[in-house]
């Protein structure tokens, strides 16, 4: 079974065994439990690196006051043991205490694409995304960084912040994974009810209708994410937002207590 790593410390050990042999360092950065879509990032990586590390951390500078912070799954063995069959060499899980210590004062902020959508709803999210992933950036200093094109304004937030900062690592971008019905793979899908689960593929009818909308003469991106909003009425799904940007249809909706995101390419 891969090594669990948990300390700057023991990673800084590891990291210079695999440096000493010049291997290539692929990181995949997470929050636990995983699932396939992790598995899709973790085999990419091992597919372009010499070694593969997943972090596990959830990290709660990107939690609002009100959000699922306390309540997020966490499933470490069998994140393990997951990322071990998908191709990593070791897992880091360190501790929010490590993470973030005493006197902790210094986060990163991409103004202007963090403010829209998502941002918009969950206002430090992003800060908290960036922070975050640059100290493991700085931690592992991985050649390539594996990320998923769900969270497609987080992959955009993260690009932007790579190239201000001059940052040198390669962020890949990995195709969403869908289940056969075609509800995008998310941690958070295990909150869903039986019934709920069952209302979830709406959300991705709704963004091809959406696209569909698209295509017809004069379209504009008040009418497609219009169309979006049509398609969930009546599904159990509340509309967060919807819209056109970045060449993506973007929409976010509730289910219950679960928050779901998605988007297409147009």
């Amino acid at each position: 079974m891969i090594p669990v790593v948990r300390t700057k410390r023991a990673l800084e050990r590891l990291l210079a065994r695999w440096r000493g042999k010049r291997f290539s360092v692929g990181l995949v950065p997470t929050m636990g439990a995983l699932h396939a879509g992790h598995a899709a990032l973790l085999r990419r990586a091992a597919a372009e690196n010499d070694r593969v590390i997943a972090s596990v951390f959830v990290n709660p500078l990107q939690f609002g006051p009100r959000e699922d912070y306390g309540r997020y799954p966490r499933a470490l063995p069998a994140d393990r043991k997951l990322a071990a069959a998908a191709g990593a060499c070791a897992v880091y899980a360190p501790s929010a205490a490590a993470m973030y210590p005493r006197g902790f004062s210094t986060y990163v902020e991409v103004k202007g694409l963090s403010d829209l959508y998502c941002g918009r709803h969950r206002p430090g999210h992003f800060r908290g995304v960036a922070t975050v992933v640059l100290k493991l950036f700085n931690q592992v200093r991985p050649d390539r960084a594996y990320f998923g094109e769900k969270d497609w304004q987080q992959v955009r937030v993260l690009e932007t912040m790579i190239r201000d900062l001059d940052v040198g690592v390669a962020l890949v971008r990995v195709p969403t994974v869908r289940e056969r019905d075609g509800l995008a793979l998310s941690s958070r899908n295990a909150y869903l009810s039986a019934a709920e689960r069952r209302a979830a593929p709406a959300l991705r009818r709704a963004l091809e209708a959406g696209r569909a909308a698209a295509r017809r003469p004069r379209a504009r991106p008040r009418m497609i994410a219009a169309a979006v909003r049509r398609a969930l009425s009546g599904t159990g799904l509340k509309v967060q937002y919807a819209g056109v940007w970045d060449g993506r249809l973007l929409a976010a909706a509730f289910l219950g207590r679960t928050r779901l995101i998605d988007n297409l390419p147009l």
